[in-house]
């Protein structure tokens, strides 16, 4: 008796997924748009002027429960200067075969150079390609900003970077989502970032429904 009320529970299960309706997306020209507060690629943010927001701490790499980060320190010096204060990351990669998307290393960050956008596109033919470089994370110089190094132009100290910060936040604010549902990119010179191929199809498919 018991396997004749499993076997009708089971068509009913099927039964009742025939009538619903069919849900298709469209992707990866239309790509479903995902949740504001979605865990997807990180972002090293930028200050104003466009100087990086990364000091090289590490202690994004200190508090990855996966060993996902790594960071090598440099130091700034006037004639060659990447973020206020004395220190930027001369090295910064996040291995994305490792990450488990936890958002620790953000809450261990205290410059708020660290955040995560909502771009999920990261599948990849080679585990080589899953580490991510400091290029790649880098955030896009937005009108106004100068591509480092450059003299800081905010102040003559780092303070007076982080007491404007609020008022003026950079790339800080509004970097985990872009208004198309994914974060922008620089070209660099030899640097193929994930989901360039998607999103050139992408684009030729908007031109051709406005066409």
């Amino acid at each position: 008796m018991g396997a004749i009320t499993g076997t009708f529970k089971g068509f009913g299960v099927t039964f009742s997924h025939m009538f619903k309706k069919v849900v298709t997306t469209d992707y990866p020209f239309k790509p479903p748009v995902s949740a504001p507060r979605y865990h997807g690629r990180h972002i090293l943010n930028r200050h104003p002027d466009g100087l990086e927001k990364c000091i090289g701490c590490e202690l994004c790499a200190w508090a990855c429960p996966a060993d996902a980060i790594y960071v090598e320190g440099g130091d700034n010096t006037e004639e060659q200067r990447f973020s206020p204060g004395e220190r930027y990351a001369s090295i910064y990669q996040i291995n994305y075969a490792r990450c488990i998307f936890c958002g620790l290393c953000i809450e261990a960050c205290p410059t708020r150079s660290l955040t995560m956008s909502n771009e999920y596109e990261l599948a990849r033919d080679s585990r080589q390609d899953l580490i991510f470089t400091k290029e790649q994370l880098l955030a896009p110089l937005l009108p106004g900003m100068e591509q480092p190094p450059h003299p800081m132009r905010l102040g003559d100290s780092e303070k007076d970077y982080y007491v404007g910060a609020l008022t003026n936040p950079g790339t800080s604010a509004g970097a985990e989502r872009s208004p198309n549902g994914r974060y922008a990119v620089e070209e660099h010179p030899g640097v193929t970032f994930p989901g360039a191929e998607q999103a050139a199809q992408r684009a030729e498919a908007a031109k051709g429904e406005r066409a």
